[in-house]
């Protein structure tokens, strides 16, 4: 491998591990604090991607306001099922709540790709790009300026998101329920608030991560299973809930599939990803940042 190939194998790395620590992070959050292992978690980035195709095409915003409409969207969304439907599970249902919640969000995931097969079809709905042109760093070595833009929003998101976490008052709410519900609630946190803050922020950087990515790949109703695996990948890797390895865990599997993909080819990206699930779940079950006995949330 020459010094091209390796740049341009660390750059596309990189590329797509800060959308995969977009898409992980919000998994982490909902199971760190509220518990539920969340499989329609891709649905969200799938609508969150139809958004910013209709606002972009139809409503004819910009690239940014396209992106605002789109987690803005997903956030609303996400509330509306918050309230709707766990909200009312956490009133009658107490025991096997992992087990129920998992039962529920494989339910909305199969509704909502029925829902947008019956709204929009199986119709690819895509867009060239949002911003023309590319990035050379050399010879033969070219990144799209959407490509670049799109990992730039995603760490905005992402430190935005974590600023909310830490400086404000919500955020810290959040941090506390994870680390102590009982706890949280006895000196006056909401929680039926924070958990449907919790799930629709959750929803939000779902959304946010398929928006971005839509000018690579186009809107259409299972585009979300895909993106699902690869947090659900990066959960196990790092630890259930850990949402601060979850960042750092989501560039460890960029990395990793385009090493895969460039030395073994297509499709053995997701056999080597597979192989490393297998050996974490034997070898270090709770994960290679897993702290015992710490809610790692707040981390």
């Amino acid at each position: 491998m020459d010094y091209l190939d390796f740049i341009n194998m660390l750059i596309t790395g990189i590329l797509r591990g800060g959308l995969y620590a977009l898409m992980a992070v919000g998994l982490s959050l909902v199971f760190g604090v509220m518990n539920i292992p969340n499989f329609a978690h891709g649905e969200f980035y799938m609508l969150g991607a139809y958004f910013a195709f209709f606002s972009f095409t139809i409503l004819k915003l910009s690239p940014v306001l396209s992106f605002i409409t789109a987690a803005l969207g997903t956030f609303l969304v996400g509330a509306l099922v918050e309230r709707t439907l766990f909200y009312s599970l956490r009133k009658r249902s107490k025991k096997m709540w992992v087990m129920n919640t998992f039962l529920v969000t494989l339910g909305i995931s199969i509704i909502m790709q029925s829902g947008a097969k019956m709204l929009w079809g199986n119709t690819y709905r895509g867009i060239t790009q949002y911003w023309p042109g590319s990035f050379s760093f050399g010879s033969g070595l070219a990144i799209s300026y959407d490509r670049i833009v799109g990992f730039g929003i995603a760490m905005l998101t992402i430190m935005l998101f974590w600023f909310f976490l830490s400086k404000t008052q919500m955020g810290r709410a959040i941090r506390a329920v994870s680390q102590d519900e009982a706890g949280a609630s006895l000196v006056g946190v909401n929680l039926n608030t924070i958990h449907t803050l919790t799930f629709a922020l959750s929803c939000l950087l779902a959304g946010a991560a398929g928006a971005i990515l839509l000018s690579i790949i186009p809107a259409y109703p299972g585009m979300g299973v895909q993106p699902l695996y690869k947090s659900w990948f990066v959960l196990i890797l790092v630890g259930m809930g850990n949402l601060g390895a979850s960042i750092w865990g989501g560039f460890l599997v960029g990395l990793l599939e385009t090493v895969s993909y460039i030395k073994f080819g297509a499709g053995w990206q997701d056999v080597v990803s597979l192989v490393v699930i297998i050996l974490i779940l034997i070898f270090k079950p709770r994960g290679l940042f897993a702290k015992k006995g710490v809610k790692t949330v707040s981390e």
